[in-house]
């Protein structure tokens, strides 16, 4: 009876805004997130590397485009992207070999994946700007 009950009480669906995830929930999710950002960003890179590599004229034009404000403001939030994933990876390579499992150490290295996918953009940042 008492599983039943409880099971009643159960929403039927997640409201993700009302729910308090911990960290290493949203490490998770922001991992997720910034993969599919550098899937989809990974087109118009090449593109414009190509376009880059043609003549000195698509060079200096491709040059004019990463000097704008906007675009500056999209390779920053790409440079966050990859660093959040490339140190989120590394995290998620250590928790395969087993190593912080438990509650305290996974807190301990997702808050290390978050200050420290900060930290390399915000060093990034003051070079771009």
């Amino acid at each position: 009876m008492n599983s039943l009950s409880s099971a009643a009480k159960r929403p039927k669906h997640l409201d993700l805004l009302r729910i308090s995830l911990p960290l290493p929930a949203k490490v998770s999710i922001l991992h997720r997130v910034s993969g599919a950002l550098l899937f989809l960003a990974l087109p118009v890179l090449i593109y414009q590397l190509d376009q880059s590599l043609d003549s000195a004229e698509t060079y200096a034009a491709a040059a004019a485009f990463f000097d704008q404000a906007l675009v500056k403001l999209a390779v920053l939030v790409l440079v966050w992207s990859y660093s959040h994933h490339f140190c989120a990876g590394i995290r998620y390579l250590l928790l395969d070999l087993h190593i912080g499992l438990d509650r305290v150490p996974a807190n301990r290295s997702a808050m290390i994946v978050m200050i420290a996918s900060l930290a390399l953009t915000a060093l990034v940042g003051v070079q771009l700007w």
